[in-house]
């Protein structure tokens, strides 16, 4: 019953279609347009979200149980994403936090070594050098997040122009209507004022049934990759403490 239902539904669709007029059929192709646009970027970047989170999970795990050797581990021995293309922005965290780290201990190293004259077993991270590699490493997670949105003002876009466009056939067929109607009752007439009462309720349909998902989908990602943005700051901070606590000369009074 359901299934003669739909496609009943369908049918009402394809009919609107056959009697619109040419300007007609171009609003209801370009719905049709972005309805598939729309689906195409809501599955995408659900899927990718989903699989972000899931290998941040893995990876922080990983971190939790080799945070001893915070800076000698390889990413080669952390998780990685089974998509090459799904971004990993925990291992990007990681990698920019260890490679500016380690490059600050070199160079307090170097400097140690220069001024003292022999060479120094121990380095130490300042406060200035963790301030140092944390903006750093900011900066990163701001170009991850950018990454995560990439696309995303396709969504926003048709939120506004589906209903917009929709309201272009709404009108276009009322004035179809009125047109035929202000004409003369011939048969041919009569076809014009069901193909414009069929455009116009057509488009506002179709108009809506794209703008609300859209729109919902949309407030579920943004929402989505707000939290994650401050699970990332709060990823780099754990980071952040497991390098002070190795590498931070002690204050002994």
């Amino acid at each position: 019953m359901s299934i003669t239902i739909q496609l009943a539904n369908i049918g009402a669709f394809v009919t609107a279609y056959a009697q619109s007029d040419f300007l007609g059929k171009l609003i209801i192709l370009g719905l049709i347009s972005l309805s598939i646009l729309c689906w195409i970027i809501l599955i995408q970047k659900v899927w990718m979200t989903r699989q972000v989170e899931q290998i941040s999970k893995a990876f922080h795990k990983a971190y939790q149980l080799n945070k001893e050797r915070l800076l000698h581990l390889e990413l080669e021995e952390l998780p990685k994403p089974k998509n090459k293309l799904t971004p990993h922005p925990y291992a990007e965290i990681f990698r920019e936090l260890k490679t500016k780290t380690v490059e600050i201990l070199n160079k307090n190293h170097f400097f140690s070594s220069k001024h003292s004259g022999k060479e120094i077993g121990q380095v130490y991270l300042s406060p200035n050098d963790l301030e140092i590699v944390e903006t750093h490493v900011l900066t990163t997670i701001s170009t991850q997040i950018k990454l995560l949105e990439k696309n995303l003002f396709i969504l926003s876009t048709i939120i506004t122009l589906a209903p917009f466009l929709g309201l272009l056939g709404t009108v276009w067929g009322i004035l179809i209507t009125f047109s035929e109607l202000h004409s003369g009752g011939t048969a041919g007439s009569n076809t014009a004022v069901l193909g414009g009462l069929s455009t116009a309720l057509s488009t506002t349909v179709l108009g809506l049934l794209i703008a609300i998902p859209a729109l919902i989908s949309y407030n579920y990602l943004k929402n989505a990759i707000k939290n994650y943005a401050s699970d990332m700051e709060e990823f780099l901070y754990q980071l952040l403490s497991s390098v002070e606590l190795q590498y931070r000369k002690a204050d002994i009074t």
